[in-house]
């Protein structure tokens, strides 16, 4: 029996509906499951996480043989959501565009996640990522910023920090600059959305 291909949802659109980005990884996931069976986690961002705090980094800065029950709790957070990329084969990430960068939700994922010991370590050569054999899809929209420009802060913070943490395997597909393009270009984009998970 073929396995499942266990993908990890993220969204971080404010918007529950209308939102463009939910919807292309709605039709990601959808076009992905007619090649196989899948196992879809879902974490939505949108109810925002906790903030990085002191303890959380006296925590993360602890041995774990050392740390406290207190220690403990502080980074149960990061534990959960770190746990939820390893059980992954792909993460599927819905990332609008605010204010020509990343949500601050899809942000506090991030400084959740980037955890040295559990994600990358230091090595003899610098950062060393440790997820390796995962990819990710990352699913853009945006009203005015085109992708790629130099006022697109969010397509190479994405690759770099995927990237940091092991995951140099990513496809960025944009409905970007929606205000100002073509009628047709959301169409377009779903259209190269269904080709990707073919």
């Amino acid at each position: 029996m073929t396995q499942p291909l266990n993908i990890l949802r993220i969204d971080s659109s404010a918007l529950q509906d209308g939102s463009v980005t939910r919807g292309l990884t709605d039709l990601y996931i959808d076009n992905l499951a007619k090649t196989g069976p899948v196992r879809v986690e879902t974490r939505d961002v949108s109810e925002p996480l906790p903030v990085v705090t002191p303890a959380w980094i006296r925590a993360a800065h602890t041995a774990p043989e050392g740390r406290t029950a207190e220690d403990r709790a502080a980074i149960a957070i990061s534990e959960t959501l770190i746990g939820e990329i390893e059980r992954s084969d792909v993460l599927v990430i819905g990332a609008p565009v605010y204010n020509f960068t990343i949500p601050a939700s899809l942000k506090l994922w991030i400084d959740q996640i980037v955890f040295a010991g559990r994600t990358f370590r230091y090595g003899e050569q610098g950062f060393e990522g440790l997820l390796h054999g995962k990819r990710a899809v990352v699913l853009l929209a945006s009203g005015g910023t085109e992708m790629g420009s130099e006022v697109d802060f969010l397509t190479p913070y994405m690759r770099f920090i995927l990237g940091f943490i092991g995951i140099t395997d990513v496809e960025i597909v944009a409905a970007d600059a929606l205000k100002t393009s073509p009628p047709d270009k959301l169409q377009r984009t779903q259209e190269q959305v269904r080709a990707l998970a073919a």
